[in-house]
């Protein structure tokens, strides 16, 4: 599995190059403790594993640079509650609940590593905006606002002249605002996450795992330049987790592209009313999600497709780029059209059913991924959560977390694909207008 690396991504440009990188290239090496994957998941495993264990060897091992994939490629959205983050719908109450409990702990964890190391992630509580042009989308967000005022969520639904004072834009005819929803900055989060590692875990990065198999009671993982034994593994993948046979069956990756802006001018900015930060999530699956920086830039994404997830070529961005420049033109006309400043890819992983991988798989592997959309909050408390899973200990939230359906079985590809493509060609048709 390689992964490259690139630079363009606005929210990795904006943070101070790292140094004293290190790629793992020894032969033969053991340790008590291997986390493969240093995103979300994987740093806040190798965080709780540290603490929890001072005198062991912890190697935390990624493929390209830590926390540079989907932690630091998403929209910065740290959800309460979701609409549509999957291919099925919950309608049980029930169920429902116990995946709002679990996007509740996850701002807790989030919160609390936050505030443990003072960390600046541009962290705002405005809430967010489920928004629809379409007027008949009404009663999605009714049905929706019905859900939300069983579970005791406070939320409001807007309209077209509210959502044009909110937003700066009178693209949307009818929006439902939930409070708890959180925006931030993902690639300033995650490198604290970095920066914050206890002494013993060692971080190896540009290093993909080509092989690991396991042998009595160790797990043997092969790298490029040398191979490591270790008591204990944790995969923290994500969307790679099928690429290295795990949990191939019930989980696959979707490639996202997303456009952002540079900073609005003082005459741009006056000229949308001067909106206060805002995010909006879309009504339709394929619709855009799209926001209003703190720092005045405008995010959008529009695309979702089965896509090669190693890499995407600048040539092929640009065509994604260019749906980005329309969805930017439909809602703010009087911006400049040379406006983006920069184009990126990255991956989500789903599941059937939208529920979390979360597991032990043998003795000595344990698993932690595919988040659907959710994966700042959910991705951080996973990763405590399987560290302390992996200690054989349990906790309320490991309780918490366990209680939810468990991911469904997904049919092998070829039939996967031509399901998956048909599904979101499907969608893109419904929200053809909300892209």
């Amino acid at each position: 599995m390689k992964i490259f690396n690139d630079n363009s991504c606005s929210w990795i440009n904006d943070l101070d190059p790292r140094s004293n990188i290190k790629v793992f290239e020894k032969n033969n090496e053991e340790c008590e403790w291997l986390i493969v994957g240093a995103g979300y998941t994987g740093l806040s495993a190798a965080r709780k594993l540290g603490q929890l264990y001072s005198n062991q060897k912890i190697f935390l091992v990624d493929a390209q640079l830590a926390g540079e994939g989907a932690s630091s490629r998403n929209s910065g959205y740290l959800v309460d509650t979701t609409l549509n983050d999957g291919f099925t719908t919950n309608k049980e109450l029930d169920n429902y609940k116990k995946k709002a409990d679990i996007y509740k702990l996850g701002i807790e964890t989030v919160q609390k590593f936050i505030k443990e190391y003072q960390v600046d992630c541009d962290w705002n509580e405005c809430g967010k905006y489920f928004a629809s042009s379409k007027q008949e989308d009404r009663k999605i967000l009714e049905n929706f606002s019905n859900t939300l005022s069983k579970l005791g969520f406070e939320h409001n639904l807007l309209s077209n002249e509210e959502l044009k004072k909110r937003l700066g834009t009178n693209f949307y005819n009818i929006a439902l605002h939930t409070k708890g929803g959180i925006l931030l900055h993902p690639g300033k989060l995650v490198r604290a996450m970095i920066d914050t590692l206890p002494e013993n875990v060692i971080l190896y990065e540009n290093s993909s795992l080509l092989d690991w198999k396991k042998k009595n009671d160790t797990v043997i993982c092969k790298f490029k330049n040398g191979s490591i034994k270790t008591k204990k593994i944790i995969f923290a993948t994500n969307g790679f987790l099928k690429s290295l046979g795990i949990k191939s069956n019930y989980n696959f990756p979707i490639t996202l592209t997303a456009s952002m802006t540079r900073s609005l001018s003082d005459e741009e900015f006056i000229s949308l009313g001067e909106p206060k930060e805002w995010g909006v999530l879309p009504v339709r699956p394929m619709g855009a999600t799209i926001r209003m920086t703190k720092d005045r830039r405008i995010l959008i994404r529009n695309t979702a497709e089965v896509y090669n997830p190693y890499q995407m070529s600048k040539t092929e961005l640009n065509k994604r780029s260019l749906k980005q420049k329309i969805g930017i033109k439909k809602r703010f006309p009087e911006l400049p059209n040379d406006i983006i400043q920069s184009s990126w890819s990255g991956i989500v992983s789903r599941t059937r059913n939208s529920s979390q991988i979360f597991e032990k798989i043998d003795n000595n592997i344990f698993v932690a991924g595919c988040y659907n959309g959710s994966g700042i909050g959910v991705g951080t408390l996973f990763g405590e959560q399987i560290a302390i899973k992996a200690s054989n200990e349990n906790t309320k939230e490991i309780e918490t977390i366990e209680a939810r359906s468990k991911p469904t079985w997904l049919p092998p590809d070829p039939i996967l694909s031509i399901a998956i493509k048909t599904r979101l060609i499907y969608e893109r048709f419904k929200a053809k207008s909300e892209i």
